[in-house]
């Protein structure tokens, strides 16, 4: 459990095994020892492999309930903040007064200096492949201007540096990866089943880490649709 505070800085409150305490047990985000099949040489071989982790997360604001979302339970207080930012209810870390987030609910709850917020009433479903959802008053974003540019050989450069930063992907596969780049080295990362979410994951540590996004390379594994544009873009 993580209780933040972002007028006072950040505090964590945690009942997890002591850091020092060494751990056989899987990273966060990981199942360890699932069971399958394989068929090679005319014949099945069983398998016991390490796979992601998939969790239903829900978002309340202000004591009611916006979404849940379908992820990786890794970076869960940045997701939160990222979806809240990228969905166009927070700009800053200064429009939320408390926020306390819980793996083992599955929860963030999260109080906006806003008491009168109210939750958006119409939502959209997305092209992601389980069914992300947006809300219709952020659906357009103004065009970016920018006379930032990069070659071609550093974006593989940094395709590169992110891919070998990709630690559930390169233990496990089967999952995605997005990251923010200066055009000299990664920044910040996220990983995650969904590809929206791993941008709500690097938008969230932008905002806690103070990374400006402003003429930066965002690097991503996933398909771009156009909810991954505009998230981009905002």
């Amino acid at each position: 459990e993580l209780l933040f505070k972002p007028q006072s800085g950040a505090r964590f409150m945690t009942d997890r095994i002591d850091p020092n305490q060494e751990s056989t047990s899987e990273p966060a985000g990981i199942s360890s020892d699932i069971d399958c099949y394989r068929y090679v040489g005319r014949k099945w071989q069983l398998l016991h492999i390490p796979v992601p982790r998939e969790m239903a997360f829900t978002l309340f604001i202000n004591g009611h309930e916006l979404v849940n979302i379908l992820c990786t339970p890794v970076k869960l207080n940045q997701l939160a903040l990222g979806y809240l930012f990228n969905q166009g209810i927070i700009s800053e870390m200064g429009d939320v007064a408390l926020m306390r987030v819980c793996e083992d609910d599955s929860l963030a709850d999260i109080t906006l200096k806003k008491a009168d917020f109210i939750l958006p009433d119409k939502r959209v479903l997305t092209s992601g492949c389980g069914g992300g959802v947006s809300f219709e008053s952020n659906l357009e974003e103004p065009p970016i201007v920018s006379d930032f540019e990069v070659d071609p050989q550093t974006l593989i450069l940094l395709m590169n540096q992110m891919l070998d930063q990709a630690e559930l992907y390169n233990r496990i596969g089967g999952i995605h990866t997005s990251a923010i780049s200066d055009g000299q080295a990664i920044l910040a990362i996220g990983e995650d089943i969904g590809r929206h979410n791993t941008l709500d994951k690097i938008a969230g540590e932008c905002l806690l880490r103070k990374i400006t996004t402003i003429d930066r390379i965002l690097l991503t594994t996933g398909r771009i649709s156009s909810e991954m544009v505009r998230k981009s873009a905002r």
